[in-house]
């Protein structure tokens, strides 16, 4: 009878752990997701490992939001589909990056990045209406730039058109046609808006020299007027915040002090040439790792005009590897035997991170503060959130963090996620819908998505 008895309790509690297919009932809340669109830049489009191509495009956040929004009625949610593994074509974009084997300046081979073998996918016009509005490149006043997407804005120098947009714009020959303009032609019932990464990215990813910072009022009137428009449809979504850009690997991959001696005479000599021929006492070296040398036009000196990297400045990915590895960038040249210091555009300086810090302050205090309460929009602090990942998190088992290839979140460019990191945002703004609409959108199993693909 007790054997009995514990069989049938074991039963019972089976029973009540395993999963109901059934068991978790998806509800709308307060939201109308029948027709989607997502609006935003190359981090919306699906960009990633450095070009904008077909599998990266499947995983792009808004499409994973879609499919689980298609559980509450949402309808079709079409892209400007990419057909290339190679990538589509236009300036800044391709070849994809794939983990390969790559041959160093020194003659060593390693596991790195290296280009995806193929043909690059020229750009056309897709001929179909879209609601995946990520234009890669795209700033917050781009919204309101006449001829946008008009092919005739390529031919002007400098162009005033997007290539990419160009593709799929409803009114391409229209000079006045804007990116709001399509709201009114896609009626959205919702969207996500995930802009204004660009007024600052560009920037940073310039080393603080080849652009400038959106500046936050113009910004708060092309946010506040790209919502206005959307909710002149009658939509209602979530809009995003600003992450730390300087949190990416793109910028947190190269030590500052990576300069790295192992041998004193080495050392003695080293200073000895800066102190003694180059007339640089106050750059010391020591054993172990040394900050690299900079540019700084500020410097006292009449022909060296070059500095010690202080902690917390950043060296950009862009930085020619070989150059640092082989040939003596950041210390002394083993051409001109003399100082040679890492050029100021891929350096953030002190100056450069402040500024940085500054406007996505600003602008996130805009998108909080001013346009969430004004617009009645749903917050997704994906600024919050990104902190929170470069300190580390495990999600659904998996341990992610902002670290280069092995993070597990960002693809091989450094800047944009992985289809697992897609994922992982896509969750983020399932969890900002669900609490501003009261909804009950269920989120994606992270591990059901791709991370880098190791060869």
């Amino acid at each position: 009878m007790k054997k009995l008895l514990f069989i049938i309790l074991s039963l019972a509690l089976f029973t009540a752990c395993e999963r109901k297919i059934n068991e978790f009932s998806v509800t709308t809340g307060s939201a109308n997701f029948k027709t989607y669109v997502a609006l935003g830049n190359s981090l919306v489009a699906g960009y990633a490992d450095g070009a904008l191509y077909k599998s990266g495009q499947a995983y792009s956040t808004p499409a994973i939001i879609a499919r689980q929004l298609q559980l509450a009625g949402c309808g079709p949610f079409v892209q400007p589909v990419v057909t290339s593994e190679y990538g589509v074509g236009f300036p800044g974009s391709g070849p994809r990056l794939v983990l390969g084997p790559s041959t160093a300046c020194d003659g060593s081979v390693s596991l790195g990045p290296v280009p995806y073998i193929g043909e690059k996918e020229p750009l056309a016009p897709v001929g179909y209406v879209v609601q995946n509005l990520g234009i890669p490149g795209m700033k917050s006043f781009h919204m309101f730039a006449p001829g946008y997407g008009s092919p005739l804005g390529l031919t002007t120098n400098p162009p005033t058109a997007n290539p990419y947009y160009v593709r799929f714009c409803t009114e391409p020959m229209n000079p006045n046609f804007k990116v709001v303009d399509e709201f009114p032609k896609l009626m959205p019932t919702f969207f996500t808006m995930q802009l204004g990464d660009n007024d600052v990215l560009s920037y940073a990813l310039s080393g603080g020299v080849g652009d400038v910072i959106t500046d936050p009022a113009l910004f708060a009137q092309t946010m506040g007027g790209t919502l206005q428009a959307l909710k002149a449809t009658g939509a209602n979504g979530v809009v995003a915040t600003i992450p730390d850009v300087t949190s990416i690997p793109y910028f947190t991959t190269v030590p500052y002090n990576g300069i790295v001696l192992t041998r004193q005479t080495l050392v003695d000599s080293i200073n000895f040439f800066m102190s003694t021929y180059f007339g640089l006492p106050q750059l010391v070296y020591k054993l172990g790792q040394n900050p690299f040398l900079v540019a700084d036009p500020t410097s006292p000196h009449p022909v060296f005009k070059v500095r010690f990297m202080k902690p917390g400045e950043l060296v950009l990915l862009s930085v020619p590897q070989d150059s640092l590895k082989c040939y003596g960038m950041g210390i002394i040249s083993r051409i001109t035997s003399t100082p040679w210091a890492i050029p100021t555009e891929y350096v953030l300086t002190e100056d450069e991170l402040a500024n940085i810090q500054v406007a996505t302050t600003a602008y996130n205090d805009i998108i909080t503060k001013q346009l969430a309460p004004t617009f009645g929009v749903g917050i997704v602090d994906l600024n919050a959130k990104m902190k929170q990942l470069q300190s580390g998190i495990v999600w659904d088992g998996i341990k992610m963090n902002a670290n280069y290839v092995t993070g597990g979140a960002f693809s091989l460019d450094g800047i944009h996620l992985n289809p697992r990191g897609c994922a992982l945002s896509a969750n983020y703004f399932i969890e900002a819908i669900n609490a501003k609409f009261g909804s009950t959108i269920p989120q994606v199993d992270i591990t059901q998505y791709p991370g880098v693909k190791f060869p």
